[in-house]
């Protein structure tokens, strides 16, 4: 039989364990509490990223406590009176046209321009009674046209030559070209070096433009001719490179090299 002496260490012992699973409970509970409250800022962080408004600028709202320094606003009474409608007529002033207008349409264009001349048959021309007229002057009328991307194939016909009284024909070299056993003339190089780097069309876009002009030609090659083009200019940009060095500055900025 337990003593009575023994009671209050029995008692003691399930306070303490009934006060460890209490703090236990107490802890794990406040814990539970910070990691709701730090899902609800996340929510409401996220809803508003979705749902809020965007911008940082945020209209002050009227206080009502705070009386205007200036007074109640009043609207002013409509005058009563007889209303009076005016009109007017607005007209169409002349445009102001360049002494290099060609015409009265304000196309402007140099002398290096081609032209195409379209000559226009009247249909007084063309009835039974075109004996009747007669042309007593010219009017023309320019129009901007656009014509396809225009791409010529250079065909070079070397004749073969052989001295008389021999079998063995002469060598006939072909003409020489600025990048060896190339397809591709100087001109279709600048074109498309000028193409991409000046008016920035891809090489992409200029080999579709050669396909619907019928020539059939490999991204690849379009662009190995690139690169291989490029190369040839290196030297001219080591060159202006050491002379800009030499002069002290960069003539298109005017500013100081360092």
């Amino acid at each position: 039989m337990k003593r009575a002496e023994d009671t209050p260490e029995i008692f003691s012992e399930e306070a303490r364990q009934d006060h460890a699973i209490l703090s236990a409970e107490l802890q794990e509970n406040a814990r539970l509490r910070e990691e709701n409250t730090a899902l609800k800022n996340r929510l409401a962080w996220l809803e508003k990223q979705i749902f809020g408004q965007k911008s940082e600028k945020r209209l002050a709202e009227a206080n009502p406590h705070q009386p205007s320094l200036l007074g109640a606003a009043t609207e002013p009474a409509p005058a009563e009176g007889e209303k009076i409608t005016v009109t007017y007529e607005r007209g169409k002033a002349p445009k102001q046209r360049d002494e290099d207008c060609v015409n009265d349409s304000g196309l402007r264009f140099g002398p290096d321009v081609p032209v195409q001349v379209i000559e226009q048959t009247p249909p007084e021309f063309t009835g039974p009674d075109e004996d009747q007229y007669e042309v007593i002057g010219t009017k023309t009328t320019h129009r901007l046209a656009q014509q396809p991307a225009s791409y010529v194939v250079l065909e070079y016909r070397r004749p073969v030559l052989k001295r008389k009284g021999e079998n063995k024909p002469l060598p006939s070299s072909a003409p020489t070209n600025v990048l060896d056993k190339s397809i591709a003339d100087v001109s279709f190089l600048v074109g498309m070096l000028v193409d991409k780097f000046q008016y920035h069309l891809p090489l992409y876009r200029q080999h579709q433009r050669l396909g619907q002009a019928g020539i059939t030609l490999s991204r690849a090659t379009l662009t190995n001719l690139c690169k291989r083009a490029i190369e040839l200019l290196r030297p001219l940009l080591r060159h202006s490179c050491s002379v800009f060095c030499k002069a002290g500055y960069w003539p298109w900025t005017k500013r100081q090299s360092k």
